[in-house]
């Protein structure tokens, strides 16, 4: 099987790097990872986990094979079959296992986001019935309701090996992204902040409406401003702040 040669796999990222002319910490920050990680690729230390070859392709300018193989492929140069089956499963051979998603264990999360969702969905027809549904909280309640479902139905249990070595401080899993300032992920503080997300999302989804109605009929004429700000303090005070902290605590 076709083997990579790191130190020709180095030199050529090196050589593609300063081509672009970016620093090892300005190439580093496009893949959200650490400047030592590239220092250790361009060092022959390691190479790039398998998920962080395409981006850095795109980034380099180059095709993957091109990458895997550490040269540049002329356009009137062709490839035997074979050859490019060994570069592919080269590729494989670094991948981790298909990370397991939150469905397929056996969690209680899925039942309290079922019933969140639908006390939700109640709280939001009364409001509607009453003339008294607002446009932040059914948005907010709409949003609780597709985090919720990441996090308690598709949020991966653990994260990449990479994500341990290197200091990452963005995570993207599809059209989830997430970035918190200062946070680094890793599998000491993800099973945590998968949990405030699931905690936020199941709460918020649940009684942010009914909280609404309430305060509407004790302030009928600054309801509407004070759910606002009501919304406002659940995104940030529930959500955000809670994660900064336990990303941080177990990071």
């Amino acid at each position: 099987m076709f083997e990579i040669d790191k130190q020709k796999f180095g030199a050529f990222v090196g050589e593609l790097r300063r081509e672009k002319g970016y620093t090892q910490k300005e190439l580093a920050e496009r893949l959200f990872i650490s400047d030592k990680a590239v220092s250790k690729w361009e060092t022959a230390v390691s190479i790039p986990d398998t998920a962080l070859l395409i981006p850095l392709a795109d980034i380099l300018g180059v095709s993957v094979t091109e990458l895997l193989m550490s040269q540049r492929i002329q356009q009137s140069e062709t490839m035997e079959p074979n050859q490019v089956e060994d570069i592919v499963k080269t590729a494989i051979s670094y991948a981790e296992e298909h990370p397991e998603r939150a469905y397929q264990s056996k969690s209680k999360w899925c039942v309290i986001y079922a019933a969140s969702v639908l006390a939700g969905g109640i709280g939001l027809l009364f409001s509607h019935l009453n003339g008294q549904l607002y446009e932040s909280v059914l948005t907010l309640t709409i949003l609780t309701a597709v985090f919720g479902a990441y996090f308690c139905f598709f949020a991966k249990l653990k994260l990449p090996g990479y994500y341990d070595e290197y200091r990452i401080g963005a995570f993207s899993d599809g059209p989830i992204r997430m970035n918190l300032p200062g946070v680094r992920f890793n599998n000491r503080n993800w099973p945590h902040i998968v949990k405030v997300g699931r905690i936020w999302s199941c709460v918020c989804a649940a009684l942010v409406p009914f909280i609404a109605l309430f305060v509407n009929e004790l302030h009928m004429d600054a309801g509407g401003e004070i759910v606002n700000y009501l919304v406002l303090a659940a995104t940030l005070g529930g959500l955000f702040i809670p994660m900064y902290i336990v990303g941080k605590r177990y990071e």
